[in-house]
């Protein structure tokens, strides 16, 4: 018997109420991530918390390099849970590479979403020609090489850069945590899909309001990428958060919980 989409992903609904928030959470982490956004989103909405393939407390057994080559197949995996779980018009809300994911699978069925919100997103991470992306392709291959080498040497050492918040060591510890409980063959794997994508031109085709919410200084993620994410989807706005580092939902808590409270009630 195939497991269901709920399964495969370790799925939660907490809350209650008319609108159902995804929580959507990015690479070396897991659902757990949104664990300072949680209790306030659901005290008023319902809201949706899963694990991509590969991550957290997923089936593992339904992850395979040739099915997630591309951030394309975590995307049918979302609107695959969204159809089970019988949801239409959610406020889906995407870190790091799940503002991809969130994005492909809107322009895909676009009436399973009112509302996105894009946390730290990047529809292309290597710089190119009249575009800043933050990544050169040195940088890329050291990184990649990295995490070959000792994965677990390299998760303690690229969590501090990528918390960027040296007076919270605790940031950087957790997600050092995080990143060590992947299994290095995804972890590298991942990294690779993520890294590697690039989805400039699907940006267009995306017609649902969309908020880029955007650290003032990420390692990962430039202001420039948000700057151009926010020029290039058709109804979309940039907000530059007062925060640091490429977790803003734990260096930041209370502002990214009031930012997607604030977008989800507007008209």
């Amino acid at each position: 018997m195939a497991i269901r989409p709920s399964q495969r992903n370790n799925t939660r609904l907490v809350g209650a109420g008319d609108t159902t928030i995804v929580l959507a959470h990015g690479f070396g982490t897991d659902q757990t991530a949104w664990r300072n956004q949680e209790p306030a989103l659901a005290a008023r909405h319902r809201v949706l918390l899963f694990d991509h393939v590969g991550a957290g407390h997923s089936d593992l057994s339904a992850y395979s390099p040739r099915r997630y080559g591309s951030l394309r197949s975590y995307a049918l995996d979302l609107l695959h849970l969204l159809e089970e779980l019988t949801l239409e018009h959610v406020i889906y809300v995407g870190h790091s590479m799940s503002g991809m994911i969130g994005v492909l699978a809107a322009i895909e069925e676009p009436r399973r979403f009112r509302k996105l919100i894009l946390l730290g997103a990047s529809p292309r991470y290597l710089d190119d020609e009249g575009y800043v992306g933050g990544f050169k392709r040195e940088d890329l291959d050291g990184l990649y090489e990295a995490m070959q080498s000792n994965f677990h040497a390299w998760a303690s050492g690229f969590a501090p850069i990528a918390t960027a918040n040296p007076d919270k060591p605790d940031l950087a510890r957790d997600f050092a945590q995080t990143l060590a409980a992947l299994r290095p063959d995804i972890g590298l794997h991942v990294a690779r899909t993520t890294f590697e994508s690039d989805h400039r031109r699907d940006l267009p085709a995306l017609q649902i309001p969309t908020l880029v919410l955007q650290s003032q200084a990420d390692i990962a993620v430039p202001v420039e990428v948000g700057a151009y994410l926010a020029r290039h989807i058709p109804r979309a706005e940039l907000q530059v958060l007062d925060a640091t580092g490429h977790l803003p939902h734990w260096s930041a808590p209370e502002r990214v919980t009031n930012e997607i409270l604030s977008f989800a009630a507007s008209p």
